[in-house]
């Protein structure tokens, strides 16, 4: 199925967003170019063409802007493709796309969600590394355990998450992956 995508500015810097006629298949969060983002989104979708937003993903972009300047905005209603993504890896992205705008979870308690145990949890942390529609399922509220940061593969890494969860009126705090010992 041919998809075309587009790219655009917001407070943050320049995104891009790549769909078919079934909704959203890729999200590139922002870049400092409209080049950088182009490239981004190519690298992970070679055969994408450049296109005007239709009304839906026009309505996407508005959305995007409007959550990079600090407004509240829900990507609930956004139609997505995501015919990459299925069995336990689409469930995760679906249960993180249902995390609201300031809340946060961990791995392990989205794990517990499918009546797991916490070794699903670095499948749910591998789901979220490889979720092509960042901020549309934001799994930049999927946090470590005991609230550490985690990793973040958006440009900026962990710097961005903590930035996205701040917008959003979160208290993002970075705990050290690990603490000395003392005797």
């Amino acid at each position: 199925m041919p998809a075309h995508f587009h790219v655009f500015d917001t407070a943050w810097g320049f995104c891009a967003i790549a769909w078919s006629a079934r909704g959203v298949t890729r999200f590139i969060l922002p870049e400092a170019t409209a080049e950088a983002a182009e490239r981004a989104l190519r690298r992970r979708h070679r055969d994408a063409e450049p296109a005007a937003a239709t009304p839906a993903i026009a309505d996407t972009i508005a959305a995007v802007r409007r959550y990079f300047a600090g407004t509240r905005t829900d990507f609930s209603s956004v139609a997505l493709d995501l015919e990459d993504a299925d069995g336990m890896p689409a469930k995760i992205l679906a249960a993180a796309r249902a995390i609201g705008w300031g809340e946060t979870t961990t791995y392990g308690a989205l794990a517990k969600r499918f009546g797991e145990g916490w070794e699903l949890a670095r499948d749910v942390g591998q789901a979220m590394a490889k979720n092509p529609v960042p901020l549309i399922v934001p799994c930049h509220r999927v946090l470590g355990a005991g609230g550490r940061m985690g990793g973040f593969s958006a440009p900026g890494g962990v710097a961005t998450k903590t930035k996205m969860l701040a917008l959003e009126g979160h208290a993002a705090t970075k705990v050290p992956a690990q603490t000395s010992l003392e005797f």
